[in-house]
C-alpha cells in the first residue's frame, strides 16, 4: 500500500503524482516536492489516495515537506522577478535581431537557473543571446523552443466560442485532433470556423468525436433506400445529433423530403431470396451416391463396382479428348482448311504462290528438254549401228 498526491507547478498545467511521505495534505495546499528539476513549489489538486505496491509501475519522487509562509512568499517573489526578467531578454532579442518570440520566462525554486520559452519557425541562433543572459542574471540560462499549441496554453484567451480556451482553462495535456472529426461532425471545413486561437484544430472536436462514430453505426448510410411510415424512400441527410434521418419520398410526379427518428425508420430485408438459395445449396445432390448397407462384404463390393465404373468413364473421357485432339491436328497440318479455334490462321503469301508457279514452270521445261534430248541420243545411236552392220555385212 502507498499513498500518493497531485500536484501542479503552473496554472492548468499537467499534474503529476508524487509521494505523499507520510504527509496529511489537502486539496489547495502547497508542498514542496523532489524534481527532475531540484526543489520545486507546486499546488496540491488531488488529496491523498492509497495505491496498491503493483500499480506503480517505477518509483515516485517523494514530497519534500508542506509549503510554509515563507517558501509561498518565495514563490511570489520569484513571479515578480520572471516578469523583469522577460523584459529583459526582450530587449536583448531585439538587439541581436533574431527571428522568435519570447512566450514565457520561470525561475527555479532555488533560483539556480531561468528558463525562457519561446516560439519561431525554424531553428534559431541564441548562444549570443545566452551570454549576455548569463552576464546580466549571474545564473544558469535554458532557452526552450515550444509549439503555438503551448504557446496559447501559456497566454491564455478567449475561444470562438466566447468563453476562455479549454487548453488555459482545464486541459491538463493536449488529445491528437484531424481533419476526419470535423468530417464525421458535418462541419464546415471552412479553416476559421474550425481553428482555433492557435491556428490548429479546436480540441473540442475530440469531445463528441465518440458519439458521433458510436450513433453513425447504428444510422443508414446516406443513398440507401429505408423504409418509413409514409413508404419507401433513399436516405439524403443524417442529423447525428438530434438521431433523425431524412428521406426522399416520391409520389407520382413529385418529390417530398420528411424527418424521421431513428427508431421510426426500418431497413429493408432481402433475406427471402438469399434464404431460397441458401436451401437450393443444401439440397443439391451430390455427384455420387452414399453407399449404406449393414453388410461390410457388399459395401465393399458396390465401392469396388462404383470405383471401376468411375475409371471406365475418366478413360471413356481421356479417348475423346485425344480424338479431339487428333482432329484438331489433322486440321491445323492441312488435311482440314477450316478454321480451328485457338489456333491462329494460316495466310499464304501471294509472292510465295508465284514463286511456285514459276518454279514449277520451269521444273516442267527442264523434265520436257530433259525427254527431247534423250530421244533425239536414242535416233543417233541406232544410225549408227545400222551403219556398223552394213560395213561389217559389205566386209
Amino acid at each position: 500500500m502507498g499513498k500518493i498526491i497531485g500536484v501542479q507547478f503552473q496554472k492548468n498545467g499537467k499534474m503529476y503524482y508524487f509521494d505523499s511521505n507520510e504527509f496529511d495534505v489537502k486539496t489547495g495546499d502547497y508542498v514542496v516536492v523532489d524534481t527532475t528539476r531540484g526543489p520545486d513549489l507546486g499546488e496540491v489538486v488531488m488529496g491523498v489516495r492509497e495505491i496498491e505496491g503493483e500499480e506503480t509501475r517505477f518509483p515516485l519522487k517523494k514530497t519534500l515537506r508542506i509549503a510554509t509562509e515563507q517558501d509561498v512568499q518565495h514563490g511570489r517573489d520569484n513571479r515578480q522577478k520572471e516578469k523583469e526578467a522577460f523584459s529583459v531578454c526582450q530587449k536583448k532579442i531585439q538587439e541581436h535581431k533574431l527571428e522568435m518570440k519570447l512566450v514565457s520566462v520561470e525561475y527555479a525554486f532555488d533560483n539556480s537557473k531561468i528558463l525562457f520559452f519561446f516560439t519561431a519557425n525554424g531553428r534559431v541562433d541564441f548562444r549570443s543571446l545566452v551570454k549576455d543572459l548569463a552576464s546580466i542574471f549571474k545564473m544558469r540560462i535554458e532557452l526552450r523552443q515550444i509549439g503555438v499549441r503551448d504557446e496559447a496554453k501559456m497566454l491564455g484567451g478567449l475561444g470562438p466560442c466566447g468563453r476562455p480556451i479549454c487548453c488555459g482553462a482545464f486541459l491538463d495535456q493536449f488529445q491528437p485532433v484531424s481533419i476526419k472529426m470535423a468530417k464525421e461532425q458535418n462541419l464546415s471545413l471552412n479553416p476559421t470556423k474550425i481553428s482555433g486561437v492557435c491556428g490548429r484544430l479546436m480540441c473540442c472536436l475530440k469531445y463528441e468525436q465518440e458519439h458521433y462514430e458510436m450513433t453513425r453505426k447504428r444510422m443508414p448510410k446516406v443513398g440507401k433506400d429505408v423504409i418509413t411510415p409514409d413508404g419507401t424512400g433513399p436516405v439524403t441527410e443524417l442529423n447525428i445529433v438530434k438521431e433523425t434521418v431524412f428521406v426522399r419520398l416520391t409520389n407520382g410526379d413529385t418529390s417530398e423530403i420528411k424527418e424521421y427518428p431513428l427508431d421510426a425508420i426500418t431497413r429493408p430485408q432481402d433475406n427471402s431470396s438469399h434464404t431460397e438459395t441458401l436451401k437450393k445449396s443444401g439440397n443439391k445432390e451430390t455427384p455420387t451416391e452414399k453407399i449404406k448397407s449393414n453388410n461390410p462384404e457388399e459395401t465393399n463390393r458396390k465401392a469396388t463396382e462404383t470405383d471401376l465404373t468411375k475409371n471406365e468413364s475418366v478413360s471413356q473421357g481421356k479417348t475423346d479428348r485425344k480424338t479431339d485432339q487428333d482432329v484438331s491436328i489433322e486440321k491445323i497440318m492441312g488435311k482440314d482448311r477450316g478454321t480451328v479455334l485457338g489456333q491462329p490462321v494460316k495466310r499464304e503469301n501471294p509472292n510465295r504462290v508465284l514463286n511456285n508457279q514459276k518454279n514449277e514452270e520451269k521444273t516442267h521445261t527442264e523434265k520436257e528438254s530433259r525427254q527431247s534430248a534423250g530421244t533425239e541420243k536414242g535416233s543417233w545411236a541406232d544410225a549408227l549401228q545400222k551403219a556398223i552392220d552394213a560395213i561389217s555385212q559389205d566386209n
